[in-house]
């Protein structure tokens, strides 16, 4: 299996938003403008996925919707595991139900997807990789899903997937 984790694209500051929820912070229009190169950019990489998923907060789901329009599949699943603070055995806990897809694609947030992709690659959940906003980073997966199972194939920028697009 293929694991395509992609960080959401650029969102509202922080600071700025701050009155208002967290989880419910979106993507800038500049954000939306960049996901869109770097989605294209990923499809030329990999042409087809086969489940999308992605962390229920907004400026994750918009961005999975930004490739699930430029990939043509349907709506993400959104996956608990993939909400900032979660720990990566939650996370492959939900993977290991879909041994069957070729590819899989997730959006979230760092730093908890560096975390993931350090557990399944080095077997640490101390995060030993930083995907940029709208960056990605591919895994190929062999039979087990678990610690230490895991080849990190490429980690990519979002100016580089955009360039690519």
């Amino acid at each position: 299996m293929q694991l395509l984790i992609v960080r959401h694209g650029i969102a509202e500051d922080r600071e700025t938003w701050s009155p208002h929820d967290d989880d419910s912070r979106p993507l800038t229009a500049d954000g939306k403008k960049k996901m869109k190169e770097a989605a294209k950019g990923l499809q030329a990489l990999i042409p087809k996925v086969d489940v999308l998923a992605s962390s229920p907060l907004t400026r994750a789901m918009q961005t999975a919707m930004i490739l699930a329009k430029v990939y043509g599949t349907a709506e993400p699943v959104k996956v608990d595991a993939l909400i900032p603070g979660q720990h990566p055995p939650a996370f492959a806990v939900w993977l290991r139900t879909q041994v069957t897809r070729k590819t899989v694609a997730v959006v979230g947030h760092e730093p908890t997807l560096g975390s993931i992709i350090s557990w399944l690659a080095a077997g640490i959940e101390q995060s030993c990789v930083e995907l940029g906003k709208g960056g990605a980073c591919l895994l190929q997966l062999g039979e087990r899903i678990d610690a230490r199972e895991a080849r990190i194939e490429w980690v990519l920028r979002p100016s580089h997937l955009g360039a690519l697009g």
